[in-house]
């Protein structure tokens, strides 16, 4: 099993892991503006709000960037496939691409989330989804 190093929580994003454990991809929201934003963060950066709430995404989205990440330290026999990935809600996150060779992958591929269980932790991943391309 793939080594993972365990992020810190804190109350800014403790909502996000709490709903991976549970398969939802939950999305921040500011309740003054219903501005989006991932990372989580304390402050809205368009209205300066400290309320929020969140919302669950849809889990599908859009390949905008892509790389293939090898790891001295942590040797594989598969190469990772780090991808930026624009959910159709509107915001961004990076994580890593599931069942696809590198050949595969381009910008503009949709994608939809699946939750990988590494024990200690389920993590977001994405695999590419059955509708192809960004439309």
């Amino acid at each position: 099993m793939t080594k993972v190093h365990l992020p810190i929580f804190d109350h800014d994003d403790a909502f996000f892991w709490q709903g991976t454990a549970e398969g939802k991809l939950l999305i921040q929201r500011c309740t003054n503006c219903c501005a989006l934003r991932h990372p989580p963060a304390p402050m809205c950066a368009r209205c300066s709000s400290f309320d929020w709430d969140t919302i669950e995404s849809s889990g599908r989205g859009v390949i905008r960037s892509w790389i293939v990440s090898q790891h001295p330290t942590e040797p594989s026999t598969e190469p990772r496939i780090v991808i930026l990935v624009e959910l159709d809600e509107g915001t961004r996150l990076v994580s890593n691409l599931h069942g696809s060779p590198a050949d595969n992958v381009a910008n503009g591929l949709r994608v939809e989330a699946v939750f990988v269980d590494f024990g200690d932790i389920v993590l977001p991943q994405f695999r590419l989804a059955t509708d192809g391309v960004e439309r």
